[in-house]
């Protein structure tokens, strides 16, 4: 999958949040890059395509939308 990618991620272990319609969702972000982050949740379900990705460490707020799903793991890309 790393040959897909137009900027490499990095590997990291930080807090972020999934906020949608007024809702958020904690989860986990795993790696991360320009364009895109890949999060772990607890789990997937009722996640819509489209939410916004909150990371505090990193001061970020940045609208995104899922490109894959795998068990607990969600791969967006940001808009």
């Amino acid at each position: 999958m790393e040959g897909n990618r137009i900027a490499p991620r990095r590997r990291v272990l930080k807090a972020g949040s999934i906020v949608f319609g007024g809702s958020a969702i904690d989860c986990t972000v795993r790696n991360l890059s320009e364009t895109g982050a890949a999060l772990e949740v607890v789990t997937p379900l009722f996640i819509p395509d489209l939410f916004t990705l909150i990371v505090l460490t990193e001061q970020s707020k940045r609208p995104c939308h899922i490109v894959w799903r795998k068990g607990r793991r969600i791969g967006v890309a940001f808009n």
